[in-house]
């Protein structure tokens, strides 16, 4: 009856915990940095995008006009105070809709990240039709509260709400001297300001988006102080545009109203100049993603270059030592031979000797 040999025991492996386990990175400050998955993404609803976007544009523009409005008859034109205003307004429309729609709220930003293609092109029409249509209900509120009378009209509330540029800046407005000497901030001031301070709010708002359309951690705090500043320069000279909607959203219901100049009439600037500066902040964005690939493919291919080098010398060396081994074979088998060679004939001389010697006894 044969016998049956018991198997060895089955060892289980176990994993090493010290290859295994992955670190997670962590900040300059210390703290842990969330993973991709970590980061919440824009709401899968176009229309909710597309409120968020209505709901923004609406409290920023009626933030603007209010202060404007009610700001300047209460408390004179202080333009610290509606820089900080406007700078505030974006800040907490960023804070609250940004991870909904991403936080635009300005037909420049949506058209820069439609360019770098950080939404979709469906996503931005409806981003600007949300964003005018915001901006539109905003003025209809503020002109359905403003109080007037046969002796104040809306005119003396709209003065200094509307954007506009030459006699209906507020520098010229409010400058005597300039009055009499009939100087005024023409169309080319205005397009150099309104263009050179959307570049700096475009690009605040870019810079801090990621490529999938969500805003980085620092949006909040980097789209306020850009539109604050942007306001605090460009206000005495075009009531700070800034944004085609805000722009907009007054000038349709100011329309009429008695104002020097009528609003639709400048209004092409302050579409003009945003959309401009949002293009260029995404040309120089490609340009530079472009520039930075090529920058990494290079690095890589001298990396690849580097290594192939390294083991073609590795595959090489043992080959020369093979060579030198077998040349110090060849040389040590020829001395030998040379030194059996010499025994021998050391050996002849020596039994000639013996038979010379026997012979002469």
């Amino acid at each position: 009856m044969s016998q049956t040999t018991p198997s060895a025991p089955v060892q289980e492996t176990v994993p090493d915990t010290e290859d295994t386990i992955v670190e997670q990175p962590v900040s300059a400050v210390g703290s842990p940095v969330p993973s991709a998955d970590a980061i919440p993404a824009l709401s899968a609803s176009p229309i909710a995008r597309a409120l968020a976007e209505f709901a923004g544009t609406f409290f920023i523009c009626f933030a603007i006009y209010a202060v404007s409005t009610y700001g300047t008859v209460l408390y004179g034109i202080n333009i610290l105070l509606i820089a900080a205003v406007i700078g505030v307004a974006y800040a907490a429309a960023t804070a609250a809709f940004s991870r909904f729609s991403g936080a635009h709220f300005n037909p420049a930003i949506t058209l820069a990240a439609a360019l770098t293609s950080r939404i979709s092109w469906l996503d931005a029409l409806l981003y600007l039709v949300a964003q005018v249509l915001g901006g539109i209900a905003a003025g209809a509120v503020i002109i359905a509260i403003l109080p007037t009378t046969e002796t104040v009209a809306a005119k003396a509330w709209l003065t200094y709400t509307i954007n506009g540029f030459d006699t209906t800046s507020l520098s010229y407005l409010s400058n005597s001297t300039l009055q009499q000497a009939g100087l005024s901030f023409g169309s080319t001031m205005a397009i150099v300001v309104e263009v050179a301070m959307s570049l700096l709010v475009v690009a605040a708002a870019i810079v801090t988006m990621r490529e999938d359309g969500t805003p980085s951690t620092n949006r909040t705090t980097a789209v306020g102080l850009a539109y604050g500043v942007a306001a605090a320069v460009t206000y005495p000279i075009t009531g700070a545009g800034l944004n085609p909607v805000r722009s907009t959203g007054i000038a349709l219901f100011a329309q009429g109203k008695g104002l020097t100049v009528e609003p639709l009439s400048q209004l092409w600037l302050f579409w003009i100049c945003p959309l401009l500066a949002g293009a260029v902040v995404a040309l120089v964005m490609l340009l530079s993603s472009t520039f930075s690939e090529m920058l990494a493919k290079n690095a890589m291919a001298k990396t690849a270059a580097a290594g192939l080098d390294s083991v073609e010398n590795v595959d090489d060396a043992p080959a020369d030592d093979q060579s030198e081994e077998a040349v110090a074979a060849v040389d040590a088998s020829e001395a030998a031979d040379a030194s059996d060679s010499t025994s021998a004939t050391s050996e002849s001389a020596d039994s000639a000797e013996s038979s010379a010697n026997e012979s002469a006894k």
